[in-house]
């Protein structure tokens, strides 16, 4: 019970203490409720989502659900072509709900913007965690569809410098392969791990380290936010449209 401003009462004794000394327990777990920030991250199941994902927990976000958009048939994802039984692992061993759709590219901003809305009041979220670094077009639609979907856009990665980025992940833990890549680096580089050397090696290919002009995706298969490593083959290689997909299967 209140006595007067920064007084309050001990039920269990019955003695007053200086709230300004101590915070009593119930209004701790006040204060918490109402900082603590409960998001959805947009989940593409490469690194630069992942070490998003990382950096908003780090600064007291809690994650509530992943999402990710699905091609029409709902098999591989609309970005990565990544199968969503796999993304369905990555969700498993991290411990928390996936939401998948399917869409086409023409309808993706509208059923994406539904699906923020409907995950917002299921999970009862303030804010969407995004991985984009630079791309200020990105940026863009993501704080639009936020706005649209009545949450906050969070881009922790957001103006970093790529290669840094790329090198601090390696230091925290994540353990990611390349899934996809243009045709600049071909098929050679489908499966491969990335390292510290490999950056340096795609740097000298004119290849930016983090692929953030879309030159690659990755599929990561450890970090610290899963509870143990997944296990992927690449079964083919297949080249359509001028970039190079993987076939991809869990083991």
């Amino acid at each position: 019970m209140r006595l007067s401003p920064g007084l309050f009462r001990n039920e269990g004794d019955g003695k007053d203490f200086d709230s300004r000394l101590v915070i009593p327990v119930w209004l701790n777990r006040y204060i918490f409720k109402r900082i603590m920030k409960e998001i959805v991250c947009s989940w593409s199941g490469g690194k630069d989502s992942c070490f998003a994902l990382m950096k908003a927990l780090q600064t007291g976000y809690r994650p509530k659900v992943l999402l990710n958009v699905l091609n029409e048939e709902g098999k591989i994802s609309r970005s990565h072509g990544i199968p969503s039984a796999i993304l369905q692992a990555q969700a498993d061993v991290a411990g928390l709900p996936i939401h998948l759709i399917s869409s086409s590219w023409e309808e993706y901003e509208k059923k994406f913007t539904a699906a923020l809305s409907q995950l917002k009041e299921h999970y009862k979220l303030t804010d969407a965690v995004f991985g984009d670094i630079d791309l200020q077009a990105h940026r863009d639609w993501e704080e639009k569809v936020c706005v649209n979907a009545g949450l906050q856009a969070m881009l922790p990665l957001w103006q970093q410098n790529r290669k840094d980025l790329v090198l601090q992940m390696l230091d925290a833990g994540i353990e990611t392969i390349i899934v996809s890549c243009n045709e600049t680096m071909g098929e050679e580089f489908i499966g491969k791990t990335i390292t510290a050397k490999l950056v340096d090696e795609l740097e000298l290919m004119g290849i930016d380290a983090c692929g953030e002009n879309g030159e690659f995706h990755t599929l990561v298969l450890n970090c610290p936010l899963f509870t143990k490593r997944i296990n992927v083959k690449v079964n083919r290689k297949l080249l359509h449209n001028k970039y190079w997909f993987s076939e991809l299967e869990l083991r």
